[in-house]
């Protein structure tokens, strides 16, 4: 199960972002479509507006967990605005994550 990828400006063009490669990331393109423009969304444990994950300057295992059953939790105010933001639990997502662990491939863990 493939999931269809596109560009990501982690500083939206619409936020005064750049087209420059340190700016951009693949991203699955209904997360992206999630993100919209937004780079801060509000932590739904604190309430607080928190920047969402930069895969650019930030370390995945520090802000996120991955269980058993391929369910991403968020370990940071950044991790858990994020998964909220981008709906990372769809149900799609958890299926390919199940399908690239059987595989052998978890690019979640490595």
């Amino acid at each position: 199960m493939g999931m269809s990828l596109t560009i990501d400006h982690i500083l939206p063009l619409a936020a005064g972002g750049s087209n420059k490669l340190e700016n951009l990331w693949l991203a699955c393109r209904q997360c992206n479509e999630y993100k919209q423009a937004r780079t801060r969304v509000e932590d739904p444990e604190t309430g607080e507006l928190t920047p969402l994950f930069n895969p650019r300057t930030q370390q995945w295992i520090e802000h996120f967990h991955i269980d058993n059953d391929c369910i991403i939790t968020g370990l940071t105010a950044v991790g858990r605005a994020t998964v909220v933001a981008l709906q990372i639990n769809r149900t799609i997502l958890v299926a390919a994550r199940r399908r690239w662990i059987f595989v052998g491939w978890n690019p979640l863990r490595e």
